[in-house]
């Protein structure tokens, strides 16, 4: 029975799934750990892990497929990139549960790839990246993927031909607690900006073609530099600084991109800890998805029931706050529409995407909610 119910879901899905997709939304859910109370634990018989395909071509955004692939809320919401063309997704996974204690988690270096065309869409291939593989990207091109390891202090390489990735060796950038978190290109392709949130550094990678080193550029955001964003044009990067996590307000920096060499040209402060950050189609806008105490004990004096997002302005090489709204608990992922008017978050304890509008300088709460039935983790689009 239950493998009949199965076959008709995937045919059902099939049936949804169109040829060729508008708009199209990846989401991904850890179902291996939950919090409780503050304290992250381990399902006794953890569900698998799965990705969502989402439709946001209308107002109200519609799963389309849904593909069992291991994946992880530890690391930066960035553990899904997406080819331009919406054809093929990469997944990664920075933990698993330890197969010698059920109660525990230890460093996974999974990097899946999913082919979004097949009616369902499905994994086709199961590679190793790095320990802790978190944050990956595609460049504009499609010929290269690169995966921060958080375990191990690289950057893995792969070369992408068709729907084929190669591995293609490994950038060291520092010892094992360095913590490369999230790596992002940049628009012409011949550099990327890694952070570190365990060194709290940025560094710079040089590529030429499928050739990519270590630029020996290496500088100071903020504490613990966690997920990062290059703008459209190439000329700026936002990087979230996730801090301390005992209260603080952290900050948000802007890099400039064109100075030679690159540097941290202006920092505002946001909320609690850092999770996730999203930089608009145009590049002018960017969303900031803070816990804001939401994932601390309830007798901690900083814990807040809901968590925060806030709009920043980027211009002329500043930051400017904008406004703010309340979200969901421990939360982590944000996209925006293709439009830039409406920004998606992952709410993680909810199991929810949860929808809010652009309307001028103000970001506002549609009330809308997506249900996924899983840890809701990070979520990317194609631009």
């Amino acid at each position: 029975m239950n493998k009949l119910r199965s076959r008709l879901l995937a045919l059902a899905l099939a049936a949804a799934f169109p040829a060729s997709a508008a708009d199209i939304m990846l989401g991904a859910h850890d179902n291996k750990v939950y919090l409780d109370n503050g304290t992250v634990k381990v399902h006794a018989t953890p569900a698998p892990d799965f990705i969502t395909v989402i439709d946001i071509s209308s107002a109200s955004p519609k799963i389309l497929a849904k593909v069992e692939v291991p994946t992880s809320i530890v690391g930066p919401p960035f553990s899904i990139a997406m080819t331009r063309d919406q054809s093929l997704a990469l997944v990664t996974a920075a933990q698993k549960v330890d197969p010698a204690d059920k109660t525990k988690t230890i460093a996974d270096n999974k990097l899946s790839v999913i082919d979004l065309t097949a009616k369902p869409p499905k994994v086709i291939a199961t590679l190793e990246a790095g320990a802790g593989a978190s944050g990956v990207s595609i460049n504009r091109t499609e010929t290269l993927a690169l995966v921060a390891n958080r375990n191990e202090g690289t950057v893995s390489v792969f070369t992408i031909s068709g729907k084929t990735l190669t591995p293609a060796g490994k950038i060291k950038l520092g010892d094992e607690k360095s913590g490369p978190s999230h790596v992002a290109f940049t628009p012409d392709g011949k550099r990327a900006i890694v952070t570190r949130d365990g060194d709290h550094f940025l560094s710079m990678l040089a590529i030429e073609g499928t050739q990519v080193t270590d630029a020996k550029r290496h500088f100071g955001a903020g504490f613990r530099p966690y997920g990062v964003e290059v703008s459209p044009d190439g000329t700026f990067a936002v990087a979230a600084n996730v801090g301390r996590s005992v209260g603080d307000a952290e900050t948000l920096s802007l890099v400039d991109l064109r100075a030679n060499p690159p540097r941290v040209v202006d920092t505002i402060a946001l909320g609690q800890t850092h999770e996730g950050l999203t930089l608009s189609p145009d590049g002018k806008l960017v969303v900031v998805v803070a816990h804001n105490g939401s994932n601390k004990k309830t007798d901690d004096p900083f814990y807040n029931k809901q968590g925060r997002i806030y709009l920043v302005r980027v211009d002329n090489g500043k930051l400017t706050r904008l406004s703010e709204a309340p979200i969901g608990t421990w939360a982590q992922g944000s996209a925006f529409s293709r439009d830039g008017k409406t920004v998606y978050v992952q709410n993680t304890v909810e199991q929810e995407i949860q929808v809010l509008r652009i309307e001028g300088d103000r970001i506002v709460d549609t009330n809308s909610r997506l249900k996924v039935d899983g840890g809701a983790a990070a979520l990317r689009t194609a631009w």
